[in-house]
């Protein structure tokens, strides 16, 4: 119990390894000395605790010289005082209230170590020491009681001679074979446990939780979400294979083009993108109701998508979802939206945040985008603006890619310019394309780069033959987790793509120019890679059920919970429609139902035999004696038999303290003979049936004399 609440604390951080280490060698050594004339006496063992106390603070100014985290610094000087007076108690002699102390100091760890962690592997540690916790404790007052209790007075119930005393002889025996039950009942009663407090568990949310505290800082350096980028940014964050986030999409029908946007800017300045006045003055912060922020409609709700999201701690504030959000629901003060449909909350650079999107993944047909011809309001003339010192020749081969697909209206001509990209450039990480005008740089010379790249040449094409586009940058789906049923995001998935406004149907469409290598996640394959499935499966739903367990969640659980209840009885209300309708024509329905009742019926009968006689005996063929009560007949005639010599038992007196008192063979030979059935679990065999037969017809004989 000790040991499991010590690697609880060293797997929280709150302990080094290498004090963990020496704790450990302190717990063998204590073992080895317990009981001997090594041990601590108890008098040293409470000197040093109390003046162990200053030690407390030299450690804490100890902690800060070495430049640790203020936040961090009572607790580590707190984990060290724990495991020390726990190092203390155990080479001291102990009395069961240092026992007692030392559980106390183990469930303390153990709290210490949940306020330090959030990880699943918690968890882990966390039953086995629930499983330690119930043994240690359970063999203790196992212990207590065994010290109350003398031999003899156990004698006096049961005899000498009986099959309990033969069967455990050896002291030792009979304690090993208590060590071998109690692992199996301390894990019932943690199931018991488990049982009783889920319900609990279920009604009462974790308040607040959905901002879930992380060790440490945010992802560092997480640059290209910002309301200005500089053309390069998104290809130094996907050199990194660090996680941002985890993605579960609830709906059934997955969209198509699945992607997770961030951020779209409009404004380009020959060196990168940023947000223009005008989306900043068309921002709009949303006020929530019980934690869901709507700021968009949509005109079917089977167009709508669901995704939860759980995202570690950035240095940006942007909530990412599926294209065209319409609303968000999560435990976030506030939720604001700006002219480009990208939404964003406070910063969260130490804590990891889960929040559900609700998003309008549909776009409209391909014929009514080809024929849009509906002129631009001057509302979007700023999504055709471009810098003066622009290349020219920007403009030339964006005429080209259109005269050669022969396009005559705006989707087939952002198509063709998609096309082309794809197909006539390299994808490359390496940022060769630079000077002061990068996109000419790469759109004539180098002709490879990422994805930044391709999206911004393909929204400043569209621009100068009049078709409004944006470029948003957001992270692809990520890497699909068939066990947790999610997606695994890294800063390797980020990416970037462009989006063309329609104004007859009102929407902006998706396009991604990128060639095909540069939207690709490597998939891992392996043994290793279906491991780290599970690990990331556990982690999903520990974070999602239990730690970022809020009052959305508890209504999504209920209302997964009332769905198959619904299904279910719909199922039986089905089936017994279908008996009733086989009743009254049908002999095979009445069939049917005879052999259910009588499967019913074997089934109690086998039930209350197994409660009855127990597993083995319920699995017998044969008749089963009733020993007990044929024990108690012989026995109580027995008794009749010294009642009328006035010879009658005490209420105070057990069998053998009354046998004992009369002196008699006859007498000690029943009672011994009772006692090995009654108490002994015995069967007598025919000779001893009949050794007692003739013991109780040589009193009854001797009455009569």
């Amino acid at each position: 119990m000790i040991g499991v609440a010590m690697i609880a604390l060293m797997l929280a951080g709150g302990l080094s390894y290498s004090l963990a280490l020496v704790f450990l060698v302190v717990m063998i050594v204590s073992w080895i000395l317990e009981r001997t004339k090594w041990q601590l006496p108890e008098r040293i063992g409470l000197a040093i605790v109390l003046l162990s106390i200053p030690l407390f603070y030299v450690d804490w100014q100890y902690q800060k010289f070495l430049g640790e985290p203020v936040e961090r610094l009572g607790v580590n000087a707190l984990a060290h005082l724990i495991v020390f007076l726990s190092a203390v108690k155990l080479l001291q002699v102990k009395k069961d209230r240092d026992w007692v102390f030392l559980y106390l100091i183990s469930f303390f760890e153990v709290l210490l170590a949940a306020g330090l962690s959030f990880s699943p592997v918690f968890l882990v540690t966390l039953s086995f020491y629930l499983l330690s916790a119930v043994s240690a404790v359970t063999a203790f007052e196992i212990q207590k009681a065994r010290r109350a209790v003398v031999l003899a007075d156990t004698r006096l119930l049961v005899p000498p001679d009986s099959r309990v005393f033969r069967k455990k002889k050896n002291k030792g025996q009979n304690r090993a074979n208590e060590a071998a039950r109690l692992p199996l009942v301390a894990l019932s009663l943690l199931v018991l446990i488990f049982v009783l407090a889920l319900p609990l568990f279920l009604i009462a949310p974790r308040s607040g939780s959905a901002a879930v505290t992380r060790n440490g800082g945010g992802i560092s350096n997480f640059i290209g979400f910002s309301e200005k980028v500089t053309l390069g940014q998104i290809g130094e964050l996907k050199r990194d294979e660090q996680l941002v986030m985890r993605v579960r999409v609830e709906d059934a029908q997955e969209p198509r083009n699945l992607r997770w946007r961030g951020i779209a800017l409009d404004e380009f300045t020959g060196r990168g993108w940023q947000k223009s006045a005008e989306a900043h003055n068309t921002e709009l912060k949303v006020t929530g109701r019980a934690g869901f922020f709507q700021f968009g409609t949509t005109e079917a709700l089977h167009r709508l998508t669901t995704q939860t999201f759980i995202i570690e701690p950035l240095e940006s504030p942007i909530l990412f979802a599926a294209p065209r959000p319409v609303a968000v629901q999560g435990d976030l003060p506030f939720v604001r939206v700006d002219g480009e449909g990208s939404v964003q909350s406070r910063r969260h650079e130490f804590e990891r945040v889960i929040y559900k999107a609700i998003s309008d993944t549909d776009e409209p047909p391909v014929e009514e985008l080809r024929a849009d011809l509906r002129p631009y309001s001057t509302t979007f003339y700023r999504y055709l603006q471009l810098p003066n010192s622009i290349d020219r020749r920007i403009g030339t081969l964006a005429t080209e890619m259109i005269i050669d697909a022969d396009a005559t209206n705006r989707y087939d001509a952002a198509k063709a310019i998609e096309s082309r990209l794809q197909t006539d450039y390299g994808y490359s990480l390496q940022m060769r394309a630079g000077g002061p005008d990068p996109l000419a740089d790469f759109l004539f010379n180098h002709k490879a780069g990422h994805c930044e790249y391709f999206s911004t040449a393909m929204a400043v094409l569209l621009r100068t033959h009049g078709i409004a586009a944006r470029v948003v940058n957001g992270f692809l789906p990520g890497q699909y987790n068939e066990v947790a049923g999610a997606y695994s995001v890294r800063e390797s998935d980020a990416h970037s793509w462009v989006e063309v406004y329609f104004p007859e149907t009102r929407s902006w469409v998706t396009f991604d120019p990128t060639p095909p290598a540069g939207r690709v996640a490597l998939m891992k394959t392996g043994i290793t890679a279906r491991l780290g499935q599970y690990a990331e499966a556990l982690e999903l739903l520990w974070f999602q059920y239990v730690v970022g367990y809020d009052r959305q969640e508890q209504r999504s659980l209920a209302t997964s919970l009332h769905n198959k209840l619904f299904d279910y009885g719909r199922y039986l209300s089905k089936a017994v429609s279908f008996v009733r309708e086989m009743l009254p024509s049908n002999g095979l329905g009445i069939a049917v139902l005879v052999l259910g009742c009588l499967l019913l019926a074997g089934l109690v009968f086998i039930a209350i035999r197994f409660y009855r006689y127990g597993f083995r005996g319920g699995l017998r063929l044969s008749h089963i004696e009733e020993g007990t009560e044929s024990t108690v007949q012989f026995y109580e005639q027995l008794m009749r038999l010294m009642e009328q010599r006035g010879r009658a038992r005490d209420k105070h007196q057990t069998p053998l303290e009354f046998a004992m008192s009369q002196r008699s063979g006859e007498v000690m030979l029943i009672t011994r003979a009772y006692n090995r059935v009654r108490f002994g679990g015995e069967k007598l065999t025919g000779s001893e049936l009949r050794e007692v037969e003739r013991a109780l017809a040589d009193l009854e004989a001797a009455n009569q004399n």
